[in-house]
């Protein structure tokens, strides 16, 4: 990005796909009120995506990382939440709805992107050696990708992950 270049500020779903149920969601998951056990991968996808419905995506990664942490902490798991995680899973939703234009609900959005919704093996595991994605660093703070090889979903194939394997830039290693 060059200064005087536009940012995009819509949210990538243009604010359209989400419900009052899942208006009611993200109530709940920002109060800290959901049970016990209730909220699992497949949640946190769902919220992610939700957040990408209703804000620009800054302000949702800004939102969905700060109310994981609220979250973690509420349920007396502080030590829980793990930026490298948040981030790379709302940036690959990010990078998902705009390639399918955003249309939808999230039950739709998650029958075309399965993957996503796997946990172990995740797709992060294309993207990161084990050592990395599970350091104390990574946990901390955003830690880019690593991993430049092994299995890719299609829509990875063109993932800006992938950038130096074209030459735009050193592998990273």
């Amino acid at each position: 990005m060059r200064p005087g270049d536009a940012v995009d500020a819509r949210p990538a779903g243009g604010g359209a796909g989400f419900s009052d149920a899942d208006s009611r969601w993200i109530e709940a998951f920002e109060a800290a009120t959901l049970p016990d056990g209730a909220f699992h991968h497949r949640d946190h996808v769902r919220t992610a995506w939700i957040y990408l419905q209703r804000f620009p995506p800054a302000a949702a990664l800004d939102r969905f990382a700060r109310g994981l942490s609220r979250f973690a902490a509420e349920k007396g798991k502080p030590g829980l939440y793990h930026e490298t995680i948040t981030w790379a899973y709302l940036l690959l939703i990010r990078e998902r709805m705009e390639r399918d234009g955003s249309e939808g609900s999230f039950d739709e959005f998650a029958a075309r992107h399965p993957d996503l919704l796997a946990w172990n093996p995740s797709i992060l595991d294309s993207y990161y050696r084990n050592e990395t994605l599970w350091s104390d660093l990574a946990r901390r703070v955003f830690v880019m990708p690593d991993r430049v090889d092994g299995a890719r979903s299609a829509a990875a194939e063109e993932s800006p992950f992938r950038m130096s394997e074209r030459g735009s830039s050193p592998p990273l290693r």
